[in-house]
């Protein structure tokens, strides 16, 4: 049992304010692995005071300066990759590939802001002006559990990169995680109150960091609901927001596309992080030509893949992350089943031959309106539709026929005509044949899947204000 009972404030590990705790499971096991004491609103504004005090000496540091202090915390994460990766696996199940991935990406997304840092242009000349790019001030960061290390660290390096100082709010569901972040920050001897990390819930610390004058920017990775609740206290202070919320993302099979190869394809991308992820091709739009051909494949993609423990080497897709969301996921199951879909794989309960954990059966509907349930909320699992089409114009009005607009996959034979196709899609983000993921490039979505972009020089942006000056 691991008892978390310490915040990281002020270049220290303090004691928490808040007193309540939660309990830390194992999703593969359903067993209690540890407690994390929970801030409140007091280790919030601690936390903020620390970062204030900070923000004058950080926002002057030199590019070398702030170059130094990422290597120094890129060296200290990756000296712990043994410890993160165990974290990852006791609180988080993520099977082997995944957690591969969570332990080397928090490494890769501090390089990332590093390598934008180095040649960012703070100061641009437009006509007689000259243009000074500034730190916006106190950053509130504010993480989920579905890969909370990597979010902490992506966030965090490009504040500081900017010259900003943070305030973490990381999910405490992922504390052992957390930890690890933590130790590594000390490590690197960072100057005290650029980085602080407050361990708590939503509705104390988040609320604390939204609601707080002294607090200038909110970088939030979650919920859209969660969004809402964010841009309406921030509203107050006027505060700048990036939100990179939800999603419901369209896998758009084109007619001349390889049955089996879309079908791995489309799999992939609706099971990645076991279907807990925001830009999960949760929607698979077909011809009707080729429907039944289609469903053949995807059927056998889907009863191919693997469910069950995330420590052998054959699984893909591991247990939710809770309790709660194993619940979430079946009620939507259920829910598909009532209204009409049809189970082509998969559906309520656990895999065979798994009796305990927070497992879900890999689970494809076909015959899927886009205006069911299943077809409009985003589940959070590996649930995934089936909706056809009559033609390339349907198929693009049900691409864009959601509340969301965060990522999008074509897929087809025609590579130059897929990229037509994949340019009238409502998406941040839009991928033809491939899942691959360009870290400087920007990220983040349309309409309710958020405001502004992450990642690269834009990035970097989100947390700088322009000012721009005249001289006579």
């Amino acid at each position: 049992m691991q008892r978390i009972e310490q915040h990281y404030i002020n270049g220290a590990f303090v004691a928490s304010h808040g007193q309540d705790t939660a309990d830390l499971h194992n999703p593969a096991t359903e067993e209690v692995i540890g407690t994390v004491r929970l801030g409140d609103a007091v280790d919030a504004e601690r936390a903020i005071a620390a970062a204030k005090v900070a923000l004058p000496a950080q926002a002057a540091r030199s590019v070398a300066e702030r170059l130094a202090m990422l290597g120094r915390f890129r060296d200290a994460m990756a000296e712990r990759r043994d410890a993160l990766h165990a974290a990852v696996l006791a609180e988080y199940g993520a099977p082997a590939a995944r957690s591969r991935w969570m332990v080397e990406h928090p490494v890769q997304v501090i390089d990332d802001a590093m390598r934008v840092l180095a040649d960012f242009p703070f100061q641009r000349s437009v006509g007689q002006a000259q243009v000074h790019l500034l730190p916006v001030g106190v950053a509130g960061l504010v993480t989920p559990w579905n890969s909370n290390a990597s979010f902490i660290c992506g966030k965090l390096a490009t504040a500081l990169a900017a010259g900003c100082t943070a305030v973490v709010k990381p999910s405490e569901m992922s504390a052992l995680q957390t930890q690890v972040v933590m130790e590594a920050l000390h490590a690197a001897q960072l100057p005290a109150g650029v980085a602080n990390i407050v361990n708590g819930l939503g509705q104390e610390v988040g609320a604390a960091l939204s609601a707080s004058p002294d607090v200038a920017k909110i970088s939030f990775t979650g919920s859209t609901a969660t969004g809402r609740a964010i841009l309406r206290a921030g509203a107050e202070t006027f505060k700048r927001v990036t939100l990179e919320l939800g999603g419901k993302s369209p896998t758009l099979i084109l007619a001349d596309a390889d049955a089996q190869t879309a079908a791995t394809l489309a799999v992939q991308a609706g099971f990645i992080n076991s279907g807990q992820a925001c830009v999960a091709g949760t929607r698979i739009l077909v011809p009707e030509s080729r429907r039944a051909e289609f469903e053949d494949a995807l059927a056998a993609a889907v009863q191919a893949v693997r469910s069950g423990d995330p420590n052998d080497a054959a699984t893909t897709v591991g247990p939710m992350v809770s309790e709660r969301q194993w619940q979430r996921v079946q009620g939507y199951i259920r829910t598909g089943v009532e209204e009409g879909a049809r189970l082509l794989a998969g559906g309520e309960g656990r895999p065979e031959g798994l009796s305990r954990g927070w497992y879900v059966r890999p689970t494809l509907f076909t015959d899927v309106r886009n205006d069911m349930t299943i077809a409009r909320e985003e589940i959070f699992g590996p649930v995934l539709c089936v909706i056809g089409y009559r033609d390339e114009a349907e198929a693009v009005a049900i691409a864009n026929d959601t509340p969301y607009g965060l990522s999008a996959l074509v897929i087809g034979a025609d590579e130059a005509h897929a990229t037509a196709v994949a340019r009238q899609i409502q998406s941040g983000r839009v991928l033809v044949n491939t899942l691959r993921h360009e870290p400087l490039a920007p990220f983040g979505g349309m309409k309710q899947s958020g405001i502004g972009r992450e990642c690269g020089a834009w990035g970097m942006e989100a947390f700088l204000e322009a000012q721009t000056l005249v001289v006579g």
